[in-house]
């Protein structure tokens, strides 16, 4: 895994070790999904603020050789919209650090064996229904078919575990906790579900909107019996079928923030750092990439930037301040 060469952990203000970067590699899409983008008018960035390859790479050599990072997943917007993703996937896995991607699935066939090849190593896909028409609905793409074969090439290529993200959204989806289940069951797959939260497109959110992780997992202990499983610093609980077929998880962002334990820290595909998902400030680390800065003075600009990581994000409460960014501008 990671090579810390020079011993140095990044520990923020309130003891947590950062060891996890999520980095965008896009804001465009192929979906419209409602919660996440409006149908029409997004200014996607223009080609040459995105970061390249190199620049990505420059960047997370520095985080796993001066910090011992130990993991990194690619996002988007949708990752597979970005060319030549697997050459990035390479240069990546060439640190030595597990590599993870999330994506909705729908190209996932196209370029599977060819990610697998490249060093992927895990995949999430995210799939808020099961059902056509509402699967249209919320993506404004009738590709429903699409996402499901490209679980199975997911499968096929060997990625393990495959995830399947789930938001659930009161009176939207939460008819379909069990139907996931069994899917994830009969499937072999890990299905996590996400409690609704306010980094959707045109400020539709409300905590009436939001399944209780407790309220998901009761409904699946219904149908199948289930224990829980050590958690960790995953962002999920788990839980494993009592009968040995796999297991599923509940990432409660909102009513059982586990920000105490996050170990994660992102950046953005026009090479915006930011030490929270829900975070209001950001540190430019491209003009540092791109203005000859070394090795030392990136890794100083992250660390400062660690050394502002706030204790949590206190959604629901008074205090709470909605990002200005969508999660596809943010990146999942």
């Amino acid at each position: 895994m990671g090579q810390n060469t020079d011993g140095q952990d990044l520990i923020d203000p309130y003891g947590r070790t950062v060891r996890d970067l999520r980095i965008s590699v896009t804001d465009r899409c192929n979906f419209r999904c409602q919660y996440c983008m409006p149908a029409e008018g997004m200014q996607w960035l223009p080609r040459a603020e995105i970061l390249s390859f190199e620049e990505i790479e420059r960047f997370a050599r520095i985080c796993v050789n001066r910090f011992g990072f130990n993991g990194i997943r690619l996002t988007g917007g949708e990752p597979l919209v970005r060319a030549h993703l697997p050459d990035l996937v390479e240069r990546l896995a060439g640190l030595g650090v597990d590599i993870a991607l999330t994506t909705n699935g729908a190209t996932l066939r196209l370029h599977a064996a060819a990610l697998v090849a490249a060093g992927l190593t895990r995949i999430n896909i995210s799939l808020d229904s099961l059902q056509r028409e509402r699967f249209l609905e919320l993506t404004r793409r009738d590709e429903l078919d699409r996402v499901l074969d490209g679980v199975d090439s997911a499968l096929d290529a060997g990625l393990q575990p495959v995830k399947i993200n789930v938001v659930m959204m009161r009176g939207i989806n939460d008819d379909e906790i069990v139907d996931f289940a069994e899917y994830g069951r009969a499937k072999g797959v890990t299905v996590r579900f996400i409690e609704f939260m306010p980094l959707e497109a045109g400020d539709v959110w409300t905590d009436d909107l939001v399944v209780p992780a407790d309220e998901i997992i009761e409904t699946i202990s219904e149908a199948f019996p289930i224990e829980p499983v050590v958690r960790g610093n995953e962002p999920a609980e788990r839980w494993r079928y009592s009968d040995g077929n796999g297991e599923v998880g509940v990432i409660a962002s909102v009513t059982k923030p586990f920000c105490g334990n996050c170990d994660r820290v992102r950046l953005t595909a026009e090479g915006q750092f930011r030490t929270c998902l829900f975070a209001v400030d950001e540190f430019d680390m491209r003009s540092l990439l791109r203005n000859e800065a070394s090795d030392e003075a990136i890794a100083d600009a992250i660390s400062t930037a660690v050394g502002t990581k706030w204790a949590g994000h206190s959604i629901g409460q008074v205090n709470f301040i909605r990002p200005k960014r969508t999660m596809s501008q943010i990146g999942g």
